[in-house]
């Protein structure tokens, strides 16, 4: 089943490209640029599924039981090993 995956500015935009088979958009194209980790995850669980972020402490800074969406945060490894910043 396809997902609505919201990807945050921290993100490589290019990794959209390598997420199929499931519908990909990015925090700065739905408009919400900037925003506080808190108002991000108000909006998006409204219409997204799916957040992933590079930040490393979003999962620490929020209590994440209070939102109804699934948040992945990516780890860093070496680039040109299929991290996320093989993608930049």
């Amino acid at each position: 089943m396809p997902r609505n995956v919201l990807l945050d500015e921290c993100v490589p935009r290019k990794l959209a490209n390598h997420i199929t088979g499931h519908n990909v958009q990015t925090v700065v194209k739905a408009g919400w640029a900037s925003f506080k980790n808190g108002k991000l995850l108000y909006l998006a669980q409204a219409k997204f599924d799916v957040l992933m972020t590079a930040d490393r402490n979003f999962i620490y800074q929020q209590n994440l039981a209070n939102f109804d969406i699934a948040v992945i945060a990516l780890s860093g490894g070496q680039p040109n090993q299929g991290s996320p910043a093989s993608f930049a």
